[in-house]
């Protein structure tokens, strides 16, 4: 999300308006006195979108935000479903009113469709359509229908590339329909111990104005886990029944118990958000009779680098009601790789004596060192107490992650081609730092060149391997092969095609073609399944031979052993009956129809998955689980370009997973606003987990997502953001993940409130590397407080900074940062920083206070590694010639930067500093103001260790 001094391009309006909703008459002033907008905060989608414009703009009640299509994409469509049918009387359509916004002409057809219709129908024909401020900027269009779901076809806009509606009025009546409810809950035994199972009950009852003719399902959720599922059939106007189904035995707790009726949407309602009911009281589970004993590991430290002797250390609790026996407790922990398995040590500890309900002991385990970096799997093992039932055990053993070193530990081993062993006139570029350059667009700015027949570079496996990804540039146009070898034995080619690399022109938003500009993002990656296990030790060679007719750069080759993963559970994982669209949507609808209970997830099993669209989960938790992502893989229409899939996930889903298989799309332009694989609002609950993303847009984009979890997952050259979470986030956790080439920051936080305005905090990042992003910073954060960064490895940034710490607001509302603190600690920052938006010049990591409050910032244990021109800038954005947020409130501990060299290219006076209060960035800015302290700040080997000239700024080192 990098932008220069200058706010982005607001489109056709082509202003930012500080006028809200209250300034305007309300949308129902336009239509009829006894309708009702029908349309206003109803669930709405368009065929595309451009910046932040996107479609809930237009029911939102706000006639300052509006959808605006992509430019030059008509026919544009925006659909908003009412969810059931209504008498519609008329569409009114808004522009924001500002005189600000000049006339234009839009040419709109207005479609609809019946809640029993697979398509929609013509409602009236396409017409030309003005839209004037002099008159309101509104339209209103007769219309008479009855319709669930409406829809707007705009073909032409004389003030615009696209369409364009700030507000999506329909106004009419629901039509009848049936209305389920549930009016009660309750539960047997009343008053539960842990050892019962538990019935729950609800009674349902239709209040519309038709009789059901379908049965359907009631599910039963204890917080946000559901945890039975009962039917109730079909019910005549008025009548109520009462249903039940077993919850099974839960711990000790207070639980709010919740029962939704038709969660599948089985049966078309005339009001949908009235199915949930939750108990007034607490279902309350009372501890058995036992004792209960749980260990606790902790190492320490808990941050450990390769080298380390980590210390282990047990908190044996009785969480029980009862003592434990007097005799001895052992504590065993097993370390083992969390990839190959390989057993690492076992430690042991022993308490004798009897522990109290409530009370604790400490059990030392021993010592180990920590070998190499990686991802370690400690399990505990706790023997079983002579006082604990049985039901108790269940937590007696328990498996931690445990990560050695910074950044993510993956599953591959990458080797640079640089280190290995050149053949037949292979040759080593670099290093350089240019951009649309072999050298410096590479990962540690150099690659290895195989222009002539024979030319190979090899690499010594060490770890077994069935995979092979390269990072390669073959010149722009040029599919062609290159010769695989194992052992000098020719194997196979893979196939390298440069199709999603190479863009071309302005800095801000290069496209295809050549005559644009220079070019830059020339490399991409090719994976290739070899077949066979190589052993380690092995040589695997990649080779131009007579058959590879093209020239080739090698930057790196990552290298790891894989095997499919069966069916988790057949009987309750729906498989797809083939490889389609439609075959993958139709198993889970088949999931979020199931009115018994009887299926919790889909499994995917290996194969190749063309895809058109976005799926759709919702209706209720699902659990969607491939074969690996090497096996299961999605791909978008290799055909084309740019076609928008992934997943979309509704609320009613919240508590879906997905896991183990990858999603290769078509992008080879940025369009901003799709093209997200994940795109998540409003939702909680949600796990990725082992997902491979590549040639999209973004992986992961979350507006308003709370306990999102995205783990072990890998983002490879998209157009924009690797993982990004937006508009009130919370209590997300981010954790091991790698991201390479990214087109904008790779993990980011954005405190946008835009979309909703809630506070954005409790974010953990945590353990990701982040390589050679080609746009923008490697992590960011922009606005909240108590978010954390941490243990992370950001390298070769190509234009922008390492690691960004900006209260620049977009153009949009946007939080403060605090007053809680932000922290990030832990960071090694290699080779980065760059120059974008003309002569700006980008450090390692960059300190900007801008249009908002930028206040209680941490950042500790910081190593800074040869950045391309400076350490840390501190920054101000200036509006009208005067600073905006001074930079407050902010301290660096532990913080190291050695190699800051003069660059010696356009922006050399730019350059070679530790430390920068930048004096000037632009023409219409000013110098930095405000403070920083710093605390064990460590420079080496930089030609200028502090620059500051401002008497605006102030550097404290202590």
């Amino acid at each position: 999300m990098l932008l220069g001094r200058v706010l982005p391009a607001l489109t056709a309006a082509g202003l930012l308006l500080a006028s809200g909703p209250a300034a305007f008459p309300a949308l129902n002033s336009a239509a009829a006195a006894d309708a009702t907008n029908l349309a206003l905060g109803k669930p709405i989608t368009a065929s595309s979108v451009i910046g932040n414009f996107a479609a809930s703009n237009a029911d939102d009640g706000d006639p300052t935000t509006y959808w605006e299509a992509a430019g030059n994409s008509f026919p544009n469509t925006l659909t908003v479903s009412l969810g059931s049918n209504a008498d519609v009387t008329s569409i009114v359509l808004r522009l924001n009113p500002s005189t600000d916004w000049g006339a234009r002409t839009q040419t709109i057809e207005v479609l609809g469709r019946d809640q029993e219709a697979a398509g929609f129908t013509g409602l009236v024909a396409a017409t030309p359509y003005a839209f004037d401020p002099a008159t309101g900027n509104t339209v209103t269009i007769p219309v008479t229908a009855r319709v669930a779901d409406v829809q707007l076809k705009i073909t032409a806009n004389t003030g615009s590339g696209g369409g364009q509606i700030a507000e999506f009025g329909v106004f009419g009546t629901p039509s009848p329909n049936p209305d389920l409810t549930v009016t009660d809950t309750a539960w047997t035994p009343g008053t539960p111990i842990e050892t019962d199972d538990v019935t729950a009950a609800a009674t349902v009852r239709n209040v519309g104005q038709l009789a059901t003719s379908a049965t359907t399902n009631v599910g039963f959720y204890l917080g946000t886990t559901k945890v039975g599922t009962a039917q109730v059939g079909p019910l005549a106007i008025g009548a109520s029944a009462t249903v039940s189904a077993r919850i099974g035995r839960h711990d000790a707790g207070s639980y709010r118990l919740t029962a939704k009726v038709d969660e599948a949407n089985r049966i078309i309602e005339k009001d949908e958000t009235n199915n949930a009911f939750t108990a007034p009281s607490p279902l309350v589970v009372a501890p058995v009779a036992s004792s209960d004993l749980v260990a606790a590991v902790s190492p320490t430290p808990d941050e450990p680098a390769a080298g380390d002797l980590v210390d282990f250390v047990a908190t044996l609790k009785n969480q029980g009601t009862r003592p434990s026996t007097p005799g001895g407790h052992t504590v065993k922990v097993t370390i083992t790789d969390a990839y190959t398995g390989r057993f690492q040590t076992v430690l042991v500890g022993v308490h004798i004596g009897t522990l109290t309900p409530g009370a604790s002991a400490t059990v030392h385990l021993g010592k180990w060192r920590a070998a190499a970096d990686g991802r370690y799997t400690v399990k505990t093992e706790l023997s079983n107490d002579g006082n604990e039932v049985a039901i108790k055990r269940a937590n007696n053993v328990a498996s931690q992650d445990l990560y050695v070193g910074r950044g993510a530990a993956m599953p591959y081993h990458t080797y640079e081609a640089e280190n290995g062993v050149l053949r037949g006139g292979a040759a080593v570029v670099g290093p350089n730092r240019t951009i649309g350059d072999l050298a410096g667009e590479a990962s540690g700015r150099r690659a290895v060149t195989l222009n002539q027949t024979g030319a190979s570079v090899e690499f010594t496996t060490e770890e077994p391997t069935n995979t092979l990804v390269t990072r390669f540039s073959v010149p722009d146009g040029t599919e062609s092969t290159l010769d695989v070898y194992v052992n000098g034995k020719f194997l196979k080619p893979i196939t390298l095609n440069p199709k999603y690399a190479w863009l071309y022109g302005p800095e801000a938003s290069p496209g295809n073609d050549p005559a644009a500009g220079p070019a830059r993002h020339i490399y991409d990656e090719a994976n290739l399944l070899l077949g066979t296990t190589v052993p380690a030790g092995s040589k695997i060679r990649l080779q131009k031979d007579a058959a590879n007719t093209a020239s080739y750069a090698i930057d790196f080759v990552s290298l790891e052993r894989v095997a499919p993963v069966a069916n988790p559970d057949p009987a309750h994982y729906v498989t797809p009956a083939g490889f389609t669209q439609q075959d993958v949507q139709a198993a889970l609808d088949r999931v979020r129809t199931d009115i018994t209970g009887a299926y919790t997830g889909v499994y995917l099993p290996a194969g190749d998955y063309q895809t058109t669209d976005k799926f759709t989960v919702s209706g209720t938790a699902v659990k969607i689980v491939g074969a690996g992502p090497w096996f299961t893989r999605f791909f978008a229409p290799q055909d084309r370009t740019n076609v928008d899939v992934g997943f979309r996930i509704d609320s009613s889903a919240n508590g879906s997973s997905f896991a183990g298989f990858s999603y290769f799309g078509d992008y080879d332009t940025r369009l901003d606003g799709q093209g997200r694989v994940f795109d998540l609002a409003n939702v909680s609950d949600i796990s990725i987990d082992n997902v491979w993303v590549e040639h999209s847009v973004v992986m992961v984009w979350g507006t308003n997502v709370h306990n999102l979890t995205v783990s072990n997952s890998r983002a490879r050259d998209l157009m924009a953001d690797g993982v990004n979470l937006t508009n009130g986030s919370t209590g997300n956790h981010v954790v091991n993940n790698e991201a390479r080439s990214t087109g904008d920051d790779s993990f980011a936080l954005w405190a946008a409130t835009d979309l909703h305005n809630g506070d954005q905090r409790d974010n953990l990042f945590e353990h990701l590397t982040a390589l050679t992003p080609w746009r923008a910073a490697g992590v960011a954060v922009y606005g909240g407080q108590a978010d954390t960064f941490r243990d992370v490895v950001v390298a070769d940034t190509l234009a922008g900074s390492g690691v960004t710490i900006s209260s620049l607001n977009f153009g949009v509302t946007m939080r403060d940062f605090g007053p809680d603190t932000t922290a990030l600690r832990n960071f090694s920052v290699v080779r980065a920083g760059g120059h974008f938006w003309g002569a700006q010049t980008f450090p390692a990591v960059w300190v900007f206070s801008a249009t908002n409050a930028f206040r209680a910032i941490r950042v500790s244990d910081v190593d800074i590694v040869d950045p391309t021109y400076s350490g840390i800038m501190f920054q101000t954005d200036y509006i009208g010639g005067q600073p905006a947020y001074p930079i407050t409130d902010t301290e660096f501990d532990h913080v190291s930067i050695s190699g800051a060299h003069r660059s010696g290219d356009a922006f050399d006076a730019k350059s070679g500093f530790g430390l920068w209060a930048n004096e000037l960035p632009e023409p219409g800015q000013g110098p930095a103001v405000g403070s920083v302290t710093f605390h064990d700040l460590r420079l080496c080997d930089n030609a200028q260790d502090i620059k500051n000239t401002t008497t605006t700024f102030a550097i404290t080192v202590r």
